[in-house]
């Protein structure tokens, strides 16, 4: 089977290779040349395709000719100037061999090339007001070309597709953001548009991108690099190819010897996960290959693009990858930095996760302004929050067009853009959130008072703000908090907001400030007159326990150990556990994360435990009994080895049974087994952001939060470790 899979990948290498390149033929052109076509005015204008080699092609335009000869793999180009919008239709011909193909009706004008998922498919008829949309489209000059959906494993040089002219018969099918922008357009600059549809619903971004793209961004050079090894034809796909036949190679002669020795013969060597090459819908470059890469040296003036809800769980690294696609598309086009426009998502319920998860990604697509002649459109306002297809089409297009009046086209005097963040300013028992974009003035959307801001204090955790427009500010107060600190916007992925400008565009979410850090040891009566030994942020857990704080070193002699556990999640919600025991040991070195190298594994009761909380609903008090711990570098198991009292055999929890190996999974926990509670644990720190962090029981199959993997859903994770020293 593994012989034949790996067949299978190179003969699909081999046929992709084939298909790139059109077997020589009678003279033909790119399916996405034909008749009705728009082509951008005002830049030269390169047209292509295929015939039989060395033969001699020649194009007219118009007035224009260029003729060239076609090179040993039929393959030919010629480049016509540029010329601009107006005078009619007009005819293209390509000639050869005595053959002549006849493209009518062709416009020249303004392109725009529309890309991404269902957002950007939507079509006119399923958008609000279709019918009368619909019969009103009588816009014979826009023009629209889809593509079917295709994966390729390589680039292709060819895609098809049926340029349609705007009509009532045609528009339903049209985007309808590509084409309430294009209508748009076509009213204000009177010239033709073109449309040019390559989208797909349900996809990610990831599939869009050209390795270009991936191999120009650090953060993705893990992406890169699988994309390299997985495209056929790339040095480190044919190494790992060659390896591959070689092992094989090895494998069969071995295989066949022992065949005829009467022995055994042993498994062949699996391929390379590497060899499987990208050809799903979702697999980096595979839409690219043969949706995109097709258009490559075709000119247009600019791109929108709406798409993220397939990706809108990866917070700030969809600003990279946005990068990547957007300087990957400009290398490629060679056109300089060409327009792109974007639709920042819609707020939608995404059944039950976190509310600021959405929140964070609009952080993303905003921040993926600083990429130049890039700009974004607000719709917060425009909303359907169940459903993740807002049919208010109209806005978007509008909204679109009008970024491209104002940056593309010179209308300086266009509003394109809601109220954007500028500065905070902290003021007495206020915060002033300072804006840009406010046009004549800030105003409430719907007349009601503003909505959807919070401020959080050093001591609570985040609350609704009152918030009063002042000039192009806006002042934050709350009588929960005497002294705001920082602030956030919008941060629900329900948030429809109600801040907008005068010309009544909204605003995105955002946050400003600087969230405190939590710091209960101040609060800690039971913690009076101990020691801090270790300061561990739990955020910088990736790539080992790095202390911020290391006493361990000091001669200090020491009665009672204790540990501090403190924990913010985004929503500022605060939870503190403190618990202390006698001194289960004399080594400062081991009462620390118990990694390998500390060399500290304890399973043990523990003696007079207090415990102090915090927003957990733990059991407090001092010279508690049941007090037991738990701290190794070991895989561990739930079965009761050492037969804590009250422990289960079956539940992950205050009574487990360590194993081999020595440095694996990791446990650091305190117990009350009194109480059958875990006050507070902290397992497999090796595995950084998917650490297990809880206080208090954990939920579900675990009562001690082992395989909890839920350390990313805290903002702010801090560890401290005292002793009370003793004369």
């Amino acid at each position: 089977m593994t012989q034949l899979r790996f067949a299978a990948a190179l003969l699909l290498s081999a046929l992709v290779a084939t298909a790139a390149t059109p077997a020589a033929a009678e003279v033909r052109l790119p399916g996405f040349f034909g008749d009705h076509m728009v082509l951008q005015q005002e830049m030269p204008l390169p047209v292509w395709g295929w015939a039989d080699p060395g033969q001699s092609v020649t194009v007219t335009l118009g007035d224009n000719k260029a003729t060239a000869k076609a090179d040993d793999k039929g393959s030919w180009k010629v480049e016509l100037p540029a010329m601009k919008a107006g005078g009619g239709p007009q005819k293209l011909t390509v000639t050869a061999g005595g053959k002549t193909i006849t493209l009518s009706d062709i416009l020249l004008g303004e392109v725009w090339l529309c890309s991404g998922q269902s957002n950007m498919e939507w079509t006119v008829q399923s958008s609000k007001n279709a019918a009368e949309e619909i019969a009103a489209a009588n816009y014979p000059e826009i023009r629209q070309i889809k593509f079917n959906h295709l994966t390729s494993v390589a680039p292709q040089d060819d895609v098809k597709g049926t340029w349609l002219v705007c009509s009532p018969q045609t528009a339903g099918g049209f985007t309808a953001c590509g084409y309430f922008m294009g209508r748009k357009l076509n009213q204000e600059l009177k010239v033709p548009i073109g449309l040019i549809n390559s989208s797909w619903g349900g996809t990610r971004i990831e599939p869009w991108t050209p390795p270009v793209g991936f191999a120009g961004v650090e953060e993705l050079k893990d992406l890169s690099g699988m994309v390299q090894r997985r495209t056929p034809g790339t040095p480190e796909n044919t190494a790992l190819t060659k390896k591959h036949m070689a092992d094989v190679e090895k494998w069969l002669a071995d295989a066949k010897a022992k065949e005829a020795a009467g022995e055994p013969i042993p498994a062949s060597p699996a391929a390379p996960e590497d060899l499987q090459p990208h050809v799903g819908a979702g697999d980096p470059t595979a839409i690219y290959n043969s949706m995109i890469h097709p258009l490559i040296g075709l000119p247009f003036r600019g791109a929108i693009w709406y798409q993220g809800e397939s990706n809108h769980g990866e917070g700030m690294l969809y600003t990279r990858k946005m990068e990547a696609l957007i300087e990957g598309w400009r290398k490629l086009w060679n056109m300089g930095d060409f327009p792109f426009f974007y639709v920042q998502i819609a707020p939608y319920m995404y059944g039950d996760e976190k509310p600021e998860v959405l929140a964070e990604f609009w952080e993303a697509q905003d921040a993926a302004r600083a990429i130049p002649n890039t700009g974004m459109v607000v719709i917060n306002d425009v909303a359907t929050l169940n459903d993740i297809h807002p049919p208010m089409k109209q806005e978007v297009g509008l909204r679109l067009a009008n970024l491209a009046l104002r940056d593309v086209y010179g209308q300086k005097e266009v509003v394109a853009d809601g109220p954007t963040f500028k500065e905070l300013k902290q003021e007495k028992g206020a915060l002033r959130v300072v804006f840009d974009n406010v046009a004549d003035g800030l105003k409430s959307r719907d007349d009601q008072p503003l909505t959807h801001f919070e401020v959080i204090g050093v001591d609570s955790g985040w609350v609704k703000a009152g918030a009063k427009i002042d000039g192009n500010s806006v002042i934050l107060t709350s009588k929960e908090v005497d002294q705001p600190v920082a602030m956030r916007f919008a941060w629900h992925k329900l948030a429809e907001p109600n801040l907008v400008n005068s010309a009544g565009l909204p605003t995105s979410a955002f946050r400003a400030g600087e969230v405190p850090k939590p710091d209960a040891l101040p609060k800690v009566g039971a913690a009076k007159g101990y020691q801090v030994i270790y300061d561990l942020d739990l955020a910088k857990l990736t790539g080992g326990v790095q202390y911020d704080v290391d006493n361990s070193d000091k001669p200090i002699r020491f009665d009672r150990i204790g540990y501090l556990l403190e924990l913010q999640t985004d929503s500022g919600e605060r939870k503190a556990a403190f618990v202390s025991m006698e001194a289960f040991t004399e080594d400062l070195a081991k009462i620390g994360v118990p990694t390998f190298a500390s060399g500290a594994s304890f399973q043990q009761p523990v003696k007079s435990l207090t415990v102090w909380a915090m927003g957990a609903d733990l059991a407090t008090g001092e010279d508690l009994s049941g007090g037991n711990i738990e701290f190794w570098p070991n895989n561990y198991a739930t079965a009761n080895a050492a037969k804590v009292p009250g422990a289960s055999d079956t539940l992950y929890d205050f009574g487990d049974g360590k194993f081999e190996p020595t440095n694996g999974y990791g446990s650091m926990q305190v117990h009350n087994g009194s109480a059958k509670q875990t006050v507070f644990a902290l397992n497999h720190w090796g595995a950084g952001s998917n650490a297990d962090i809880g206080i208090g029981n954990s939920s579900g199959e675990t009562r001690d939060w082992t395989f909890s993997g839920n350390a990313t859903q805290y903002l702010h994770k801090r560890l401290r470790v005292l002793v009370r020293p003793v004369k």
